[in-house]
């Protein structure tokens, strides 16, 4: 999951990337926009976009592609 808002250009590159990569490794994603929650934009309205893997926070701001492709690999097969 990436948690994202309308109009942030490091959103649109986390979303591209997460996109990509569960693309390749057969993962479903999706993106939830922090401004449709209140208690989400108050929770991430500084930190977006945000991943998130098996509800665990996975990184801020920049989506390193190995980190993100490790852990991914790692999940049990659903």
């Amino acid at each position: 999951m990436v948690y994202t808002r309308q109009g942030c250009h490091l959103c649109t590159d986390a979303i591209a990337t997460v996109r990509r990569v569960c693309a390749e490794l057969g993962v479903a994603m999706h993106t939830v926009d922090i401004d449709t929650d209140p208690d989400l934009q108050a929770r991430y309205t500084t930190l977006v976009p945000v991943t998130v893997i098996d509800g665990r926070e996975h990184d801020h701001w920049r989506v390193d592609e190995e980190r993100l492709r490790a852990a991914l690999g790692r999940r049990p097969a659903r």
